[in-house]
């Protein structure tokens, strides 16, 4: 208890650093012609602020066209400003669908990010170029080295010139930040820091953050505190634990008798738990405008949970957690 008690506490500070209000805005509008923002948070170092709710790409990509546009729309009349995507999913489809329901009318009013799992320079260039054509823009504002697998994954992207590659693409002005992203092993991650740490190139890093994370091959204990003493902007994914935190999920064939929600936590717990973490960004993914607005609903509710509150959660799913299951996407012996 007083170990979690001191980790959870070495992290408010950051955390309070991070969101916008409406009396510390400075130049960054809590409104646009769309409507009001959602709050703001900064991107790590940079003098960057995004919405602290985002849009995930990868449902974009497999739900149907129709659903992808009223999920665009309602994302930004509710206030998101932050979009993400990748060339992987669906095989360019979020991409493209940003492309024609997004961009066009309002690229001056988000943060887009896209990523590359490209393992060489010459793929990441291809999957680079590819993006800006279906997204239909000039620059990216975060584009990602990711899914980082293993420590030797990054290892031998850095060997076959990703990090020159993207780099170079920065000074191009092709990409504005960089960032990477993982989800089967904190120590993929760490291994990049490493790797980084003279010249500390990236902007951002994105990751599982999530209340049964903090039990199980966690994240937050192995990956944040460094990510943080970089300041380096965290973006958060897999809050929900891609679904896992549901009695059921379809496409996964994932079924359970005893799920996370509702039978230990509310949506709303799980959520708030992860917005008073210092991520900069909580990456939602939504197969529809109603799952959405639920989101931005939730994002307009957040009150900051205390010390106590947040150690009484992990508590309450620790058990959970500890079985590996939930949390499918880990992978210890990888």
């Amino acid at each position: 208890m007083a170990s979690r008690r001191t980790f959870l506490k070495s992290l408010v500070g950051a955390t309070a650093t991070l969101t916008l209000n409406k009396t510390s805005l400075g130049s960054e509008p809590n409104s646009d012609r769309l409507g009001e923002v959602l709050p703001r948070r900064r991107l790590g170092r940079t003098n960057q602020y995004i919405t602290m709710l985002g849009t995930g790409g990868y449902h974009v990509g497999w739900t149907t066209e129709r659903d992808a546009q009223e999920l665009i729309e309602a994302a930004l009349e509710g206030g998101v400003r932050f979009f993400d995507t990748a060339e992987s999913y669906s095989k360019g489809t979020s991409e493209e669908r940003y492309g024609k329901f997004l961009t066009p009318k309002h690229r001056d009013l988000i943060f887009l990010m896209t990523k590359s799992t490209g393992k060489d320079a010459k793929t990441v260039q291809k999957h680079l170029e590819g993006s800006l054509r279906r997204l239909k823009v000039d620059q990216i504002d975060l584009f990602q080295v990711h899914s980082l697998r293993t420590p030797d994954d990054a290892d031998s992207r850095v060997k076959n010139g990703v990090l020159e590659y993207i780099l170079k693409a920065k000074e191009e002005g092709k990409i504005k930040y960089l960032g990477f992203t993982g989800h089967q092993n904190p120590f993929a991650l760490n291994r990049m820091l490493e790797l980084t740490k003279e010249s500390n190139i990236f902007d951002a890093a994105q990751m599982p953050v999530n209340v049964l994370d903090q039990s199980y091959f966690s994240f937050a204990k192995n990956v944040i505190p460094k990510i943080i003493n970089r300041n380096i902007g965290l973006l958060a994914m897999k809050s929900l634990a891609d679904g896992r935190f549901f009695a059921k999920k379809k496409i996964a064939n994932w079924t359970s008798d005893d799920p996370v929600i509702p039978n230990y936590l509310s949506i709303k717990e799980a959520m708030h738990f992860v917005w008073s973490l210092p991520v900069s960004v909580l990456i939602s993914g939504n197969e529809n405008a109603t799952f959405m607005r639920e989101k931005v609903a939730l994002a307009r509710s957040f009150i900051k949970l205390t010390d106590e509150q947040k150690m009484a959660l992990i508590d309450k799913v620790k058990d959970i957690a500890l079985t590996g299951k939930v949390e499918y996407f880990k992978k210890e012996n990888s």
